[in-house]
């Protein structure tokens, strides 16, 4: 949750700032840290790591986006339904899932009690369809590509 809040606080934004009002703040940040503005070296190492932030965090803010989801909304719940879960790793709060099909999901703000009851589980899939899937943050970090 740390990311995502130091992430909104970067663009100066809120929870509910639109895909369209990110791409403007974005472009906008874009254009006033692009290294080749800068001509000292320092500065433009400065400007060079700043940028990186910035494309890290837009990226990261669109893939967590309601309009994102939105989009994906299907494939998660097909996902999420039907596959079952291969491998998880807790770090901080937040939980990384692999699902049986190949795709990967974080899920950030879980608890570590609701972690350990995800792992005491009899049943890994069920436990987390009832409790992490549609109550916290999520966002897809790869999704495998279908071969035809």
């Amino acid at each position: 949750m740390k990311r995502i809040t130091d992430y909104r606080k970067l663009f100066n934004i809120s929870k509910e700032t639109n895909l369209a009002e990110l791409k403007l703040i974005y472009r906008g940040l874009m254009k006033e840290w692009h290294p080749d503005k800068f001509a000292d070296e320092e500065l433009k190492a400065d400007a060079e790591a700043k940028s990186k932030t910035i494309i890290e965090a837009y990226h990261f803010l669109v893939s967590i986006s309601p309009e994102t989801h939105a989009a994906s909304l299907e494939d998660y719940k097909l996902t999420s339904a039907t596959s079952g879960i291969d491998d998880f790793l807790y770090k901080g709060s937040t939980l990384h899932i692999t699902f049986n099909d190949g795709s990967k999901y974080e899920y950030f703000g879980v608890q570590k009690n609701t972690y350990n009851k995800l792992i005491n589980s009899g049943n890994l899939a069920r436990f987390a369809r009832r409790h992490i899937f549609d109550s916290h943050i999520y966002r897809n970090v790869f999704k495998p590509t279908v071969v035809q």
